[in-house]
């Protein structure tokens, strides 16, 4: 119980952040503790530092790509081109906020997309005067769809790489089986939106008193760079991927090369985006949280906690496909909502890893169930994970208060149809593109 007793007190003082303490210094605290007493030992270090680091630089690099682009006015200028084919209705510009929200989580992650885009959508709105209950549709619209839609690549979403690293799957082949469920889930997404907020959005507003969208473009150069290099980004996931090279490595590349451009000197004047602010704003508390983290979970790997979770899974296992994944989505959903996703998805892999001899087609059933329960799950409370909690800090800092109790009140109706509708496209799915082998 000890090892439990600091898994909770670690994840209370990595949400509650009292006095602005970081993240990552109440995850690692978390973990000096269970090395004091015993849960975990040295050996466990590099154990955990081999699961998480490449995880971590990938999603670091990714935030700082995002964030630069966003500086270069990127995020803002697609806004501005999104509402204006909505042609001045509402009803029609919440579908089409809603797919921008998705590519961008598709290739920047479900933080940049809500953190990034949100303030964006709000700017716009404001100018649009829509009412209050009017914008706070689109406002949750674009939180949700964030996370709801984070399924596609491995880059898009924390979840994802630390679950690919930890069973070796190829970049190439965690695509094959969930851009089609991605596809799903934003076909659910939009029509749960549509029917709670398809109303609320029937308004009609001005097209002449939206901004020109080349007025949102501060940075030309790194603007221009922004579409070949995101494109030699993606090719080279798909390449690198077979030889084993890991997403990490070419994500930093891809950083390195918009830093560059971003920090040269325009004739003897600064730069146009301010490097050192865009690299002060990246989430390096991250890299301290991950390994603190995952090595206080470690703890109740160690003390056998996980054990209870995997025979949950022998039982599900035990029932064919559609089992395996309803049983670990839903029961990783649930363990996200209540203990946040980055501890419950390496709970979910470790007790999956603990299951010994089963099917192959099961094992990666419930590998990739056992992500889109941590991608789905967080928005069921605001404490599944930091990325909404961010969100909903940035919503208050601009004027757009979001209690607890209507959030998971309308997370309690979002969430359940699009994380069904995922994981039974997972079930129907996964047997049509075969086995893709346990790493």
């Amino acid at each position: 119980m000890l090892a439990l007793a600091v898994f909770i007190a670690t994840l209370v003082f990595v949400i509650w952040q009292p006095r602005g303490l970081g993240i990552g210094w109440s995850a690692m605290a978390g973990a000096i503790v269970d090395l004091a007493i015993g849960v975990i030992h040295w050996r466990n270090i590099p154990t955990v530092w081999h699961i998480v680091w490449n995880a971590t630089f990938t999603f670091v690099a990714l935030i700082i790509i995002s964030l630069l682009l966003d500086e270069a006015g990127l995020f803002r200028w697609a806004a501005l081109h999104v509402a204006r084919w909505g042609r001045g209705r509402g009803r029609v510009l919440l579908p089409l906020i809603v797919l921008l929200g998705a590519a961008i989580a598709a290739v920047f992650a479900n933080d940049g997309a809500a953190l990034l885009l949100t303030p964006i959508v709000m700017a716009i709105l404001v100018g649009l005067e829509f009412p209050a209950a009017v914008a706070l549709a689109f406002v949750i619209a674009t939180g949700f769809v964030a996370d709801t839609t984070s399924l596609p690549l491995v880059i898009s979403n924390l979840v994802n790489i630390v679950s690919a690293n930890y069973f070796k799957i190829g970049f190439d082949r965690y695509a094959a089986v969930m851009v089609p469920i991605d596809i799903v889930a934003l076909i659910a997404t939009l029509a749960v939106l549509g029917m709670m907020y398809g109303r609320t959005a029937n308004r009609t507003y001005a097209i002449a008193a939206l901004d020109i969208p080349a007025s949102a473009i501060r940075d030309p150069l790194v603007f221009r760079a922004a579409w070949p290099v995101l494109l030699l980004l993606l090719i080279a996931y798909f390449i690198t991927a077979p030889l084993g090279v890991p997403v990490s490595f070419v994500t930093i590349i891809g950083a390195l090369v918009l830093l560059a451009l971003a920090g040269r000197a325009i004739g003897r004047g600064a730069p146009i985006i301010e490097i050192r602010r865009v690299l002060r704003s990246a989430p390096w508390q991250v890299v301290v949280f991950s390994l603190g983290m995952y090595l206080v979970v470690y703890g109740l790997r160690n003390a056998g906690l996980t054990n209870y979770i995997a025979q949950a899974l022998r039982v599900f296992a035990a029932h064919g496909i559609w089992a395996a994944s309803l049983g670990t989505g839903i029961l990783a959903a649930v363990l996200s909502s209540i203990m946040n996703n980055m501890p419950s998805v390496l709970v979910g892999a470790l007790a999956i890893g603990q299951l010994g001899h089963v099917a192959p087609r099961i094992h990666d059933a419930m590998v990739y169930a056992n992500i889109i329960g941590c991608d789905l799950g967080p928005k069921f409370t605001p404490i599944g994970s930091l990325a909404t909690l961010l969100w909903l800090h940035v919503l208050a800092q601009k004027g757009t208060r979001i209690t607890w109790g209507q959030y998971m009140r309308i997370g309690l109706i979002i969430t359940p149809p699009v994380l069904l509708a995922s994981l039974a496209a997972l079930a129907l799915w996964l047997p049509a593109v075969g086995a893709i082998g346990n790493g």
